[in-house]
């Protein structure tokens, strides 16, 4: 008889509504290879922000809907820094 254990339920920093211009933002970024993306720090969020495959943690903590925020708001800076 086999055991199997339950599978744990993952973390996740919330529900965020974004705009159709957050999308355009994160659409441009990506096709300039700029990612960025939460990850977990223990129970809050950092964001990570990978630019040509140099990776950088912004070393702010976030709780929750903050760091998705923040995501966002990254995106915007970058798309508005290399779109004047």
């Amino acid at each position: 008889m086999a055991f199997f254990k339950k599978a744990s339920k993952g973390l996740s920093p919330g529900q965020y509504t974004y705009t159709a211009d957050n999308i355009k933002q994160a659409g441009w970024c990506l096709n300039k290879n700029i990612k960025i993306a939460v990850v977990p720090n223990g129970a809050d969020w950092q964001v990570e922000l990978n630019i040509n495959n140099k990776i950088h943690l912004d070393p702010k903590i976030y709780q929750g809907k903050k760091a998705i925020e923040k995501m966002y708001e990254y995106y915007k800076y970058y798309y508005d820094k290399h779109n004047k």
